[in-house]
């Protein structure tokens, strides 16, 4: 029975495998419609879609600071301790969910506001949180974060990677 359940695996794994094959942006010259082309650091040489949808629920239209609210920042800090920093690490290096750098340059702050307050929808329906999904191969559960407190964290995110 055991070795039925890894060849199942072990199948499974392979369909995924083959999914994320030829199909790709850089092989078809496809490209999403709202998606740019984006070479992080740490995947040198190979080529991610950077969604520049805003995702899927409420916020449509976020506005930034500028300069950065300090008291939101540190709040902002404040939630990640408690709620994020678990699974999520402040550079690019992924722990359980994918590092936080660079974040708010792969992601508009409307996205990112609808992914940490509608996480559920976002992964059963948004592409980028999907592909996310994928890649990491946990599903983020819902922090319950309220709207404020969504709007504390994305100021963080932006202090992370260094916006005024």
């Amino acid at each position: 029975m055991k070795r039925k359940s890894i060849l199942f695996a072990c199948i499974i794994l392979a369909g995924i495998i083959a999914s994320c094959g030829p199909n790709t942006p850089t092989e078809t010259g496809y490209t999403p419609t709202n998606a740019t082309m984006k070479e992080p650091d740490d995947l040198a040489g190979v080529a991610v879609v950077v969604d520049n949808s805003k995702g899927k629920g409420k916020f449509t239209d976020i506005k930034l600071t500028h300069p950065l609210d300090k008291k939101m920042v540190t709040d902002g800090k404040t939630i990640y301790d408690v709620k994020c920093g678990a699974c999520h690490k402040l550079t690019e290096e992924k722990l359980v969910g994918p590092g936080w750098k660079g974040v708010t340059d792969r992601r508009k702050p409307e996205w990112i506001m609808n992914f940490t307050t509608n996480t559920d929808e976002m992964l059963d329906k948004d592409p980028a949180a999907q592909a996310m999904l994928a890649k990491c191969m946990v599903r983020m559960p819902n922090q319950n974060l309220k709207d404020e407190d969504a709007r504390k964290v994305l100021e963080f995110m932006r202090n992370n990677d260094g916006k005024n």
